[in-house]
């Protein structure tokens, strides 16, 4: 049997004795405390199991694809075969989130879950109604079999998983992981690996991107493939869940349809021509005064917003610290603080956003407007003494302006700035101490982010930086983010109510240079790595925020990126023949739960 990543402590046994463990199986499983429902549920709370079943939903999406092979680094893979927005409609996972809690996860193709006090192992029970899409039964050996092949042919997030694995075990219906070191996220990130069929994958072919529909356990199947353009699932008449308490008033369609679009201009025109039935808005100005199209005046386009309970997540110009331009620290905090947000919301943005001051805005593991808690001070240490003093006392917030768009104070503060690390303007450009001019490209995916990009350009252009912008299409954009190959990018960190091991691809050293990874800043600091050890350990709620807190601390005092802003709350436009339940649940809507009326 091969070893899990060719490492000797990772191995696969088959039946062998199982040790007494600690706990009994449980239905369900929550990061911190108890999950909210109990093992009589009869469907999560934002869904209707009377919901009507039928009719297809068209979805758009902007980019490409050119594989229908989500799990790997190449190509391109299309959405909505294993997707948080649109479902895991081809894939399924372990065990099934609730989107209404921080982070608990209820029963799906693993009826049970087992794990100790200390984590240090987790086992899971099979269902064994579990099926795939052609009939095969869903085994405790696919499971092991799907860890260690994305282990060593998926993206590198699966390779920091299976790490962490000392030992797998399959025992008839049962697989069990036992762990390197107690982990109290793993158990819960295991129960969100989705599970892959053995007998259907060729595992030395596995890494190649492909156009070829492959076998999965959902509720649909890939029907129709028209590459970079079209992806058309039908349901599986035979789905194993569809009577699962998890998925009961889920996946409503007979038929989803999703169409790649270039740009959101055009996906915009697709919608007010009934080509789309839900629109996502991003676009406040479009938001505040582009849906006056007939359908919506007579009610055939409902315009709709709804409430989150998420953190606002941090968009902004993330700087690519691999790059010499972004490796002094001041250099980027006086970039952050050259942003005209003030003058942006008016112009260009209808007044509707929110500036962004911390990657947890609007929730309360935000460090904004909270000192630093005796708690968070032990968690940082020494490290506290490198932070700047506002953003220890939560005083911290990104410049502001006073709108007119010719702040001279604003300009004069960000100029002041690079003078102190050496810079100075010489024939109206702004010089550093080694003769270079102060100069980088922002690299867009298309036109996404062009206003806002034109923006910065401009006021960085009165102060003498040269900003270039390059508007590259998706194929490109996507090889240049696997390869690091950009000065900066418009990128948006989302951001849960349970931030946990994506903190390490996101900000760990780990995933600095291996390609792939979500280390779009490349960052490799001991402060950073050590706050995510912390939330990844807390036992408690309490600790746990704390942790973020302090994580959150350490990362805005990094300046990596260029905080812009966040809608205050979620814009959904809809034909109205697309419902929805009347929950809406923690983490905002969920789109598998609406259905098309008759």
């Amino acid at each position: 049997m091969r070893a899990l990543l060719g490492i000797a402590a990772a191995a696969i046994v088959m039946a062998m004795p199982v040790a007494q463990a600690i706990a009994e199986p449980r239905h369900a499983i929550a990061m911190h405390g108890e999950p909210a429902l109990g093992e009589d549920y009869t469907h999560l709370p934002y869904a209707d199991p009377d919901a009507r079943k039928g009719g297809r939903i068209d979805y758009a999406v902007q980019g490409s694809f050119d594989s229908l092979n989500p799990f790997i680094v190449q190509g391109s893979g299309a959405r909505g075969i294993l997707d948080l927005e649109l479902g895991n409609n081809v894939f399924e996972t372990l065990m099934q989130r609730s989107y209404d809690e921080a982070f608990s996860l209820y029963p799906l193709i693993a009826q049970s879950v087992e794990t100790d006090a200390a984590r240090s192992f987790v086992e899971f029970t099979i269902d064994p109604d579990a099926r795939f899409s052609d009939g095969k039964p869903v085994r405790a050996q696919d499971v092991a079999f799907t860890v260690e092949l994305l282990a060593e042919k998926g993206y590198p997030r699966y390779a920091t998983t299976a790490r962490k694995i000392a030992e797998t075990i399959v025992e008839g219906n049962t697989v069990r992981f036992e762990f390197v070191e107690p982990d109290r996220e793993l158990p819960l990130i295991l129960g969100l690996m989705p599970v892959l069929a053995e007998h259907a994958i060729d595992r030395d072919t596995f890494d190649r991107s492909t156009l070829t529909p492959m076998i999965g356990s959902g509720p649909y199947e890939i029907a129709e493939v028209r590459p970079g353009e079209r992806l058309v699932l039908k349901r599986n008449p035979d789905y194993w869940a569809k009577n699962h308490p998890s998925k009961r008033g889920m996946d409503n369609y007979d038929e989803i349809r999703i169409t790649y679009y270039r740009d959101t201009n055009t996906m915009f025109e697709a919608f007010k021509k009934g080509l789309i039935d839900i629109q996502l808005e991003t676009n406040a100005q479009r938001w505040a005064t582009g849906y006056d199209f007939p359908a919506v005046a007579s009610g055939d386009v409902v315009q709709e917003e709804f409430e989150t309970g998420l953190p606002s997540g941090m968009q902004g110009f993330v700087m690519n610290t691999r790059r010499p331009v972004f490796q002094d620290l001041a250099v980027r905090r006086a970039l952050a603080g050259l942003f005209d947000f003030e003058w942006v919301n008016r112009t260009l943005l209808s007044d509707a956003y929110e500036r962004t001051g911390s990657y947890y805005a609007r929730s309360e593991l935000s460090s904004i407007d909270r000192p630093a808690s005796e708690a968070e001070l032990a968690l940082l240490g020494d490290f506290a003494e490198t932070i700047e003093p506002e953003i220890l006392a939560g005083a911290h917030q990104p410049a502001s302006t006073n709108g007119s768009g010719r702040d001279r104070d604003f300009l004069r503060k960000g100029f002041e700035a690079l003078k102190a690390c050496g810079y100075s303007m010489q024939d109206g450009r702004m010089v550093g101490p080694d003769g270079r001019a102060l100069a980088f490209e922002i690299m867009l995916r298309g036109r996404n982010g062009e206003e806002i990009a034109a923006a910065w350009q401009r006021t960085l252009r009165a102060i003498g930086i040269e900003l270039t912008l390059r508007s590259v299409d998706d194929a490109q954009y996507q090889q240049r983010l696997l390869t690091y190959d950009y000065d900066m990018i418009l990128h948006t960190y989302t951001a849960s109510l349970s931030p946990g091991v994506e903190q390490v691809g996101r900000w760990g050293s780990r995933s600095k240079e291996p390609q792939g990874t979500m280390n779009y800043a490349g960052v490799a600091e001991p402060a950073v790595n050590a706050m995510i050890r912390h939330l990844l350990t807390a036992s408690t709620r309490e600790d746990f925020v704390d942790a973020v807190r302090a994580y959150d601390r350490v990362l805005l005092n990094g300046a990596y990126v260029v905080p812009l802003y966040h809608q205050p709350q979620l814009w959904v436009a809809h034909w109205s023949h697309i419902e929805h339940p009347d929950k809406v649940p923690l983490y905002g809507i969920h789109l598998p739960a609406w259905w098309r009326a008759q």
